[in-house]
């Protein structure tokens, strides 16, 4: 077993990790009670679906700087945006006010070429344009279904099936009504 550092109490870790309402916080704050409780790295990797390795970086991070290296650290690594820059999100806003180049709707893949067209770039992916309508506050829109009845009788007209009786000469000489399934066969040997 690895030791920890006791800056908090293997019940504060429970309390932490139950209340911890960050999902990355609290799966280190649960590893980290776990520990505690003397499970062993590689049990708590099991559990937890870890690697042993990453186990053993948490229990470093925690015992070097205490509960505050167990949040999500990438939030805060220093990065920022590239493609959706306050800039970009800005012109993008006045720019759907208007029809795409080859018309239609606005779409995740167009909003991307338009924004690699921006930034000079050959190519954005296109989730980037999906999220880039996410970030002015757009959401995939769908018409609510209308009731059949609701149709006009012209619409309902035009909707209906046009089927002819075929009627097939039997080798008796009656006149029966053509199959509508399958293909066509005698009626004369039935």
């Amino acid at each position: 077993m690895t030791a920890l550092t006791p800056h908090m109490s293997s019940a504060e870790l429970a309390s932490a990790y139950k209340a911890a309402a960050d999902p990355v916080a609290k799966s280190h704050f649960h590893a980290l009670w776990l520990v505690s409780e003397d499970y062993a790295a590689a049990e708590v990797a099991g559990l937890l679906s870890f690697s042993t390795r990453w186990v053993h970086t948490l229990i470093k991070r925690y015992n070097e700087r205490g509960a505050s290296a167990l949040a999500d650290l990438r939030s805060g690594n220093g990065a920022k945006p590239r493609i959706l820059t306050p800039e970009a999100l800005a012109a993008l806003r006045q720019r759907i006010q208007t029809a795409p180049p080859d018309g239609g709707l606005w779409s995740g893949p167009k909003i991307a070429r338009w924004l690699a067209d921006f930034h000079g770039l050959k190519a954005v992916h296109d989730q980037r344009g999906w999220d880039a309508l996410v970030a002015i506050g757009y959401s995939v829109q769908k018409p609510r279904p209308r009731h059949p009845k609701a149709a006009t009788a012209e619409d309902r007209q035009a909707l209906k099936k046009t089927s002819r009786m075929r009627r097939l000469k039997s080798s008796a000489g009656i006149l029966k009504p053509a199959s509508n399934c399958g293909r066509w066969m005698s009626t004369g040997s039935a």
